[in-house]
């Protein structure tokens, strides 16, 4: 409906209407839309409206690639099904597509792909008497931590994994899956990782037998390694690992069968390897934690060259501390 001014007569094309043409293609339909009511020219149309020519004439032209980057996005979002459109755009760029999300987004939601549902926001971590844990990972090797996840084989017999995870890079240093593991499983476990990755400041964990065992936690003191056991009760206080154990629960164990326990060993080492060189890590910038071309190599600590950190070893291995 046109709105004539008292001064001029003539029609006020944006304070008559009901509401701005903001975009072009609601400028475009409005054209068209006035030309089939008053059977008007194009040009005269386009003039009364205040709309250019050019931009009522455009047409969409989509990509060379389109088909590509189109089966690409589908290809990656099958296999990893709970990844959403910004992990696949990080998987796109390391296949060497030059995107952004956006498109990708686009062309996610015209595919009908589902995108996963959003994690409630957490705030900082406090202690039961109120206080922050002033604890944060601020460097590669400052805090690693801990954790065991429960599963079971397809005859219903029980496994255990003890999950070790640096919280600064996120990397999972280690996967160990038995049947009932232990402290000297734990033992074990760490044992190697500090050959292999070095020593850790911190070690977080919460206060099952398998963490607090007096020959674990006497050996870690005589490495110089601080313990840092969470509240009882308090599971969120070990974050970085209960996060970790979330991912390996809805991207692994929720989605596989295993029927013996040599396959679940197999299976989750693999899924381990891609978590560190592949998947991109959303705190990260969407990288993974290491990088192929930056993998760390196997270093070991100055501690352990030292006698005293062999010898500790030694012991350890032969069950005399």
């Amino acid at each position: 409906m046109w709105v004539s001014r008292s001064d001029a007569g003539q029609p006020d094309s944006q304070r008559g209407q009901h509401g701005k043409l903001l975009s072009a293609e609601r400028q475009r339909q409005s054209v068209i839309h006035t030309q089939q009511k008053f059977g008007t020219s194009e040009r005269r149309a386009c003039k009364a409206l205040g709309v250019l020519r050019s931009v009522q004439r455009y047409q969409k032209r989509k990509p060379d690639d389109e088909a590509g980057l189109r089966k690409d996005i589908t290809r990656l979002a099958l296999k990893y099904g709970r990844y959403g459109y910004k992990r696949i755009t990080a998987l796109l760029h390391v296949e060497g597509w030059r995107v952004n999300h956006k498109r990708v987004e686009r062309i996610w939601r015209e595919e009908g792909l589902k995108v996963p549902q959003r994690q409630k926001k957490r705030g900082r971590l406090y202690l039961n008497d109120g206080s922050a844990i002033r604890l944060r990972p601020c460097w590669e090797n400052h805090v690693w931590s801990y954790d065991f996840v429960a599963e079971r084989l397809s005859n219903g017999k029980k496994i255990r994994m003890l999950t070790v995870i640096d919280e600064y890079t996120r990397k999972c240093l280690a996967i160990r899956v038995g049947y009932a593991l232990k402290s000297d499983d734990v033992l074990d476990v760490i044992s190697d990782l500090f050959v292999t990755e070095g020593l850790p400041d911190f070690i977080r964990s919460d206060n099952g037998s398998e963490f607090t065992a007096k020959t674990l936690r006497s050996w870690l003191y005589k490495l110089g390694i601080r313990t840092a056991y969470i509240e009882p009760g308090s599971p969120w206080e070990n974050g970085y690992n209960e996060s970790f154990n979330g991912r390996l629960r809805d991207e692994l164990l929720n989605g596989e069968a295993f029927y013996t326990l040599k396959e679940a060993q197999a299976i989750i080492e693999q899924w381990r390897n891609h978590y560190n060189h592949v998947r991109p890590h959303s705190s990260l910038g969407y990288k993974p934690p290491a990088p192929p071309a930056h993998a760390s190599p196997a270093g070991y600590s100055a501690t352990l060259h030292s006698p005293q950190g062999l010898q500790l070893l030694s012991e350890t291995n032969h069950g005399n501390c």
